[in-house]
């Protein structure tokens, strides 16, 4: 995983509640549009920047595609913010 593009994406508020929607189960593009006041472009857009850092992947069924999370980026990146949790005990 490269944190980069992971943090780059989850900068934005939008793709934030996309994560959020999605933490439901998978949804379709046009389901996740509806939530917002955007274009279906400007979703396909943050649908990209939020497949591109793996926080999300597709799955085609048919004639539709579905998008939802990728737990396992989520795991690796909270065992990484867990090693700061460690503190060192003075005795």
């Amino acid at each position: 995983m490269i944190f980069a593009k992971t943090f780059k994406a989850l900068s934005d508020s939008n793709r934030r509640e996309i994560l959020i929607m999605l933490k439901n189960g998978r949804m379709s593009a046009g389901e996740i549009a509806s939530h917002f006041d955007m274009t279906n472009a400007t979703v396909s857009y943050h649908l990209s920047q939020l497949k591109q850092a793996d926080l999300i992947c597709e799955i085609k069924e048919k004639n539709f595609i579905y998008y939802e999370l990728n737990i396992s980026v989520f795991e690796e990146i909270m065992l990484w913010f867990s090693d700061f949790k460690e503190i060192k005990k003075e005795n």
